[in-house]
């Protein structure tokens, strides 16, 4: 079951979203959802809110319904994304702004165990080449033709086409991979990052239904 959630912004933070959700061929939901799952709460909610747009900042659109339908109507900006329900608005927004920032390269999520110092920059390199390598030879290939079934949903998940993972399970897999896959990564891949999307979305109408 999903709600739908009105998420008050900006006119320009709004463009922003969907112009970031047009280039990675997903919708704004996914955006959001991709930041919910790779990400713990905490660093979210810690980021700076964007907030509900100015006053004088509004949009001009035409009713569809009622007595009034066919008029224009100034409302505040908006976004409309359909997620499982129990968000609060403000982190639903705030995941938006973690997402567009990845995007900038305006944050810098360190990843590392605490107290744990950088490593010389000619190592991380080093280091991050092999990484990648190791990631190119383990991730799965792209279905050609996407997820069309159970099994291949299992598949890009990493679970045997027998497995049969709970709730739990799942999300704890697909922060994981998309961790390592999500496009503003170190060793992201916008293909895979659309399976992961499309897989977990599948087997949770699979399970749901």
């Amino acid at each position: 079951m999903k709600k739908s959630y009105t998420i008050p912004c900006s006119s320009l933070f709004r463009q922003a979203a969907l112009d970031l959700a047009e280039r990675r061929g997903v919708n704004v939901a996914d955006l959001v959802r991709s930041i919910l799952l790779a990400f713990p709460a905490e660093v979210i909610n810690g980021q700076p809110d964007p907030g509900e747009p100015a006053a004088g900042d509004r949009e001009t659109v035409t009713l569809k319904s009622g007595p009034s339908k066919g008029r224009p109507w100034r409302r505040k900006p908006r976004l409309q994304v359909r997620m499982t329900p129990g968000y609060p608005v403000p982190m639903l927004r705030k995941a938006l702004a973690v997402a567009l920032d990845l995007e900038k390269g305006a944050l810098d999520v360190d990843l590392r165990p605490t107290g744990q110092s950088a490593a010389p920059s000619e190592a991380v390199a080093e280091e991050l080449e092999r990484l990648r390598a190791m990631v190119a030879a383990l991730a799965f290939d792209p279905l050609p033709n996407g997820v069309e079934g159970r099994a291949e949903a299992l598949h890009v998940l990493g679970f045997p086409p027998t497995a049969r993972p709970d709730k739990t399970e799942l999300r704890a897999r697909f922060r994981i991979l998309a961790t390592i896959h999500h496009p503003d990564g170190d060793f992201g891949n916008h293909d895979r990052m659309a399976q992961l999307n499309e897989a977990m979305n599948y087997l949770k109408r699979y399970m749901t239904g």
